[in-house]
């Protein structure tokens, strides 16, 4: 089965070559690597053109979910994979999927991976406790798996059903808006934890300002769909974890501070 990859980017000159090298490096490479640029003010296109297996397609509103939108719509895969521009695949992801696919009984599934965060100072129980959020609780409160946007695959068929109902507001995680209509729909979400990516946790140093206002984007998502659980996505998605990423910005500027004294107490004892 020939699997598409899918990957939105705003303004990713930092990571998208990285990303793209991982990629090239794949025991099995994909039918086609689709980059939607939107709106880049940066060298995110001209990294992308580098790369002589990518599509670069542009997509002129702006938003993750029209960029994604806008890249399904062109993938000609039999599966969509869709990853972000910081992410570094596993060498076999392409071929991770395809195998989960070779299944027959895997068409009415979609699927999703798992990820490590290797900017944070605790990546191992920063990494378990993403898994615990956002995927586990998520099937406690709505029944199912999430999908996570990071690392995950659907077949062309499954977004040929959805792709007329799903949501295009930016106030929403498209990925889980996109699981709720799979659901909807009587598909199923199969969370493959053997199957990892090196993702970026950006909203916690980079984009700290927006945390609160993001953290809200995952009970608002569960109110479109009229799910009467929101209330407990309110209280552990964003209560709990706004309160943990504190505790994370204080370990880290506290390591900070400690590597400096330690580096200033070294100079001066040479």
């Amino acid at each position: 089965m020939r699997v598409s990859i899918v990957i939105p980017a705003h303004n990713e000159e930092h990571h998208l070559r990285a990303c793209l090298e991982a990629i090239a490096c794949q025991t099995r490479m994909p039918y086609e690597v689709i980059v939607v640029d939107n709106n880049s003010t940066d060298a995110t296109a001209t990294i992308a053109e580098d790369f002589p297996f990518v599509r670069v397609i542009a997509e002129p509103r702006q938003g993750i979910v029209f960029a994604r939108n806008t890249g399904f719509d062109a993938a000609a895969g039999d599966i969509i994979g869709r990853i972000d521009s910081d992410i570094a695949l596993p060498p076999d992801w392409v071929a991770h999927i395809s195998r989960f696919y070779a299944v027959k009984a895997h068409a009415s599934h979609a699927w999703t991976g798992a990820g490590w965060f290797y900017n944070v100072r605790v990546p191992r129980l920063v990494s378990f406790a993403y898994g615990l959020f956002a995927m586990r609780l998520n099937r406690l409160i709505t029944g199912r798996y999430a999908l996570w946007g990071s690392n995950m695959a659907i077949t062309r068929s499954q977004w040929r059903t959805v792709r007329s109902s799903v949501h295009t507001r930016t106030d929403i995680h498209e990925d889980l808006d996109l699981a709720l209509h799979l659901g909807e729909a009587g598909y199923a979400i199969t969370y493959d934890t053997s199957c990892v990516v090196h993702a970026e946790l950006r909203r916690v140093h980079s984009n700290r300002d927006n945390l609160w206002e993001y953290l809200h984007w995952w009970p608002r998502a569960l109110r479109v769909h009229g799910r009467k659980t929101w209330p407990l996505a309110w209280f552990f998605g964003v209560f709990i974890l706004y309160q943990a990423a504190l505790v994370l910005v204080a370990m880290d500027a506290l390591c900070r501070s400690v590597g400096r004294r330690l580096a200033i107490q070294q100079r001066s004892s040479v």
